[in-house]
């Protein structure tokens, strides 16, 4: 059987063709990230159809998670070799072309409560500026504290100050249609700052007739403050530490991912930890120490995925990685065995109740297998979030929600023929576990789901069965 936890991979240059692809899922790749940052509308063509030329051993596409660039300010206009000196003031702005004192970022962004002294920093932190004053609600008056060459298209980061953005850019609702469009089973938001930036893209997607589930990207500093909320209304969490370690101190990172896992799972939302996984690997063949007890913290505390990014999309080695990271997931989950979370104290639907139920079941009789009948993804996504200790297989006649759960911590989605009623369930799972051989006959199992069948959200029948 596979990991519990999933790998995600980011395509680029080092992987953009179908033997490089197909031998990263060989090697456990569970989804594949799209990123809507990079290319243009031929070139995101490109990578859609090699994702879906590509299969698992059950025959199925991976999962594809389109990764939405979002508002990220860029520097958009600098002089030619204008280097910063240590002490040189200088405005930051969006209403004026470039000059020696002047340096241009992306149109149409605000800035709202400025505090004297907030920082601004350039190129993920490797030039600090200090703000002294605001000129306007577009131009912020600044002291460079540590300087250096300023190049244009470098990110700048406004930890402390807050910005006047769009939650989606014209390219992002470009790239957001062409997601529905092209097959897409995830949408990844960036630069969450609270919950209401869900509504926008639920609004677009409404009028295109079909949802996804949008995973919210934590990476700026008002989402910490915002954190419960945006995980109650997104449909998943991503952790990107890139730019969330520019936003905050980097000591406070490891605490913030901690807490963010925390709420994630407690509220029952896929949580994934991203960026600089194997960052020494786009390099060397060899992870650094940090980087394999990074990856391993992040299993011991139960997140559904790891992704990588530069490693796989640019990186000297994108088929080693997916390897050495397999390993260390596997090592890790051999050794320290998932923890079964608890219920909670109050437990007011029938759905939680019944998961935690089986999850209890499984220890207290042995039970080799969960087999959930799912005809939205909710009946799986349910005991996953219980962490049971035994094979959890998610039976689906839908394969959009089969590579939708592709994403999820422990789930074996698997296709079957669909079924009409309850009676034909248990015939249903049996066969699927004698075609896998997971199970010896004789062993039991259990199945779970909802009646009557198809209703989402009904998870309210639990069985158990002997094959």
């Amino acid at each position: 059987m596979e990991n519990n936890t999933k790998i995600i991979a980011t395509i680029g240059p080092a992987c953009d063709n179908k033997k490089t692809l197909q031998s990263m899922v060989d090697s456990g790749v569970n989804v594949f990230r799209l990123n809507m940052s990079h290319g243009d509308k031929s070139s995101k063509q490109k990578l859609y159809n090699l994702v879906k030329s590509i299969s698992h051993e059950n025959g199925e596409r991976p999962c594809i998670l389109a990764d939405l660039a979002g508002p990220k300010i860029r520097i958009t206009d600098v002089l030619p070799n204008f280097i910063l000196a240590q002490g040189q003031l200088v405005t930051i702005t969006n209403e004026k072309d470039a000059d020696d004192n002047h340096i241009r970022v992306t149109k149409g962004v605000g800035f709202t409560n400025i505090s004297k002294g907030a920082a601004i920093l350039i190129n993920d932190g490797r030039i600090q500026l200090e703000v002294i004053d605001a000129i306007s609600k577009n131009s912020i008056y600044c002291k460079t504290e540590i300087g250096g060459l300023i190049e244009p298209r470098k990110g700048v980061n406004f930890p402390g100050i807050t910005l006047d953005v769009p939650t989606l850019t014209d390219q992002d609702k470009i790239d957001l249609h062409m997601a529905l469009d092209e097959g897409a089973d995830w949408i990844a938001l960036s630069f969450v700052r609270s919950a209401n930036d869900l509504k926008e893209v639920h609004r677009i997607m409404d009028e295109a007739g079909r949802r996804l589930p949008v995973m919210a990207k934590i990476e700026k500093w008002e989402a910490l403050d915002d954190v419960e909320a945006i995980t109650d209304s997104f449909d998943g969490i991503m952790v990107a530490r890139g730019d969330l370690g520019v936003e905050i101190p980097a000591e406070q990172v490891p605490i913030a991912q901690k807490q963010i896992i925390e709420v994630s799972r407690s509220l029952g939302k896929p949580i994934v930890i991203a960026t600089q996984l194997l960052e020494s690997m786009i390099e060397s063949l060899t992870p650094t120490r940090a980087e394999v007890s990074d990856i391993a913290n992040a299993v011991f505390d139960g997140v559904d995925a790891l992704m990588v990014t530069g490693e796989t999309a640019m990186g000297q080695y994108p088929i080693d990685v997916i390897q050495t990271l397999k390993r260390v997931i596997t090592e890790t989950e051999q050794a320290v065995p998932a923890q079964q979370k608890s219920l909670p104290e109050m437990v007011t639907k029938t759905a939680d109740a019944i998961s935690h139920a089986v999850c209890e079941i499984v220890v207290d009789l042995n039970i080799k297998a969960v087999m959930t009948m799912t005809h939205s993804g909710s009946t799986a996504l349910m005991i996953a979030r219980y962490r049971p200790t035994t094979n959890l297989l998610a039976l689906t006649p839908f394969r959009h929600i089969l590579r939708r759960l592709q994403l999820v911590w422990g789930i074996v989605p698997i296709k079957v023929d669909k079924y009409d009623n309850v009676d034909s369930v248990p015939d249903v799972c049996k066969s699927v576990l004698e075609k896998i051989q997971l199970i010896k006959q004789g062993e039991r199992f259990v199945i779970t789901g909802g009646v009557p069948m198809g209703v989402a959200g009904t998870t309210n029948y639990l069985s158990i069965q002997k094959l």
